[in-house]
């Protein structure tokens, strides 16, 4: 029996990042004897075991061939006579393909370290086109280690391609895309991940609606970038830039699918995108199953981020419905993330990255001032049921319009 860490932790730490998870193959074993000295198993498909200690996950080594369509449509073979090399054939990228044992010999039979050197994300074999969710993670990785400057492969990209014009890709599950996806957004560089996807074709398939806001204008005086799918890659870049959380990101993706059903003769005009673009977003959410978090701030980004942009100049009635839309005085965090996404849009611009947006702290004081809104009094008053409600809103209002009047 010999054990070798493997993939990610063999990887980062020739890059000289820090390993956070460590995969183990173990070669020349069997099931019944990691059974013996306490290795507990998990997962149905293929044999992977804990440590009875550590909790680490240790494989036997396996080979796999395609049986079926999809992520899950391989069999896979454990044994004792799966060498070393013929499980990290099986991989997806050379630099994920070495191995290497407790004294830090280095196992790379497929010259993954070559690659790291030359900042290339290339493939192992051509076994990589069977299975779908590949294209996914190698646009996973462009984005994990595009500062670094790695690439896409030639090669590996037209892999990538025929992949994506197969059908393969309507074979992989919701949850196994979105797993891919929500981990892609949270990278240093996620607009990377959807740069990758539409160089392989695979945008087309995943997200039409993303795909179809490449190549349509927006006006030049709001947006000198112009190009509506080049905007939605800065908003999702100056997401990542301000840390912000996956919800956020989401929306900022989706802001502005309504663009893309625009008529060619209304451009660069986007009349009521808002509205029109609620069904795309809802089509992409459901689509990925996405958390029911971002499903629901990705909606209300879209219908209501350029009300955020015209805050200023909002009526206090209006001020409040915007605020009733996102139950402030229940979910103050929503609301926060509304003021987030737009001010990621209002980043995401050519030449306007380092702008102010007084929007935000203003939107915060509104919500602030309709929370503080006291009720008691109101039921001192006798208000209740319905009439209460309305003396509520009518208390908001009236605080409203006092600090529209202040803050001008």
């Amino acid at each position: 029996m010999r054990i070798y860490k493997v993939g990610g932790a063999v990887r980062d730490r020739l890059l000289g990042i820090a390993v956070t998870d460590i995969d183990r193959v173990v070669v020349g074993a069997t099931t019944e004897e990691m059974l013996a000295k306490g290795f507990r198993p998990v997962g149905a498909d293929f044999p992977v075991f804990l440590h009875p200690k550590t909790g680490e996950e240790y494989a036997l080594a396996r080979t796999e061939r395609k049986s079926g369509r999809g992520y899950g449509g391989f069999t896979f073979h454990a044994s004792p006579d799966v060498t070393l090399e013929e499980d990290l054939i099986r991989r997806d990228l050379t630099i994920n393909a070495m191995a290497e044992d407790d004294e830090q010999n280095l196992t790379d039979p497929y010259h993954g370290q070559r690659d790291l050197e030359a900042r290339i994300l290339r493939h192992v074999s051509p076994a990589f086109a069977e299975d779908p969710l590949r294209v996914l993670r190698v646009a996973r990785f462009a984005a994990r280690y595009a500062e670094l400057g790695f690439t896409v492969a030639t090669e590996t990209l037209e892999l990538m391609r025929q992949l994506s014009e197969s059908g393969e890709l309507q074979a992989l599950t919701a949850e196994r895309s979105w797993k891919e996806i929500s981990r892609a957004l949270m990278e240093n560089q996620p607009q990377v991940f959807i740069e990758v996807l539409r160089a392989c074709g695979a945008l087309k398939v995943l997200m039409p609606e993303v795909d179809a806001l490449f190549g349509v204008p927006q006006p030049a005086i709001h947006h000198p970038e112009i190009d509506t799918g080049a905007h939605t890659l800065s908003v999702l870049q100056q997401a990542a830039h301000h840390k912000q959380p996956l919800t956020v990101r989401w929306a900022c993706l989706l802001h502005d699918l309504g663009k893309g059903l625009t008529p060619e003769e209304q451009w660069p005009r986007h009349i009521a995108h808002e509205s029109k673009g609620l069904k795309l977003i809802k089509a992409v959410n459901e689509r990925f199953k996405a958390p029911r978090d971002c499903q629901e701030l990705a909606l209300l980004v879209g219908e209501y981020h350029t009300h955020g942009h015209r805050a200023l100049e909002l009526k206090a009635s209006t001020l409040l419905e915007l605020l009733q839309s996102f139950d402030v005085y229940r979910r103050p965090q929503r609301f926060e993330e509304f003021i987030a996404a737009c001010e990621m849009d209002a980043r995401g611009r050519k030449g306007l990255e380092e702008r102010s947006y007084p929007q935000a702290d203003y939107l915060r004081g509104a919500a602030t001032t309709a929370r503080s809104v006291a009720v008691q009094p109101l039921l001192e008053q006798g208000f209740k049921g319905p009439e209460l409600g309305e003396a509520i809103k009518r208390e908001r209002l009236k605080a409203l319009k006092a600090y529209k009047e202040a803050s001008s």
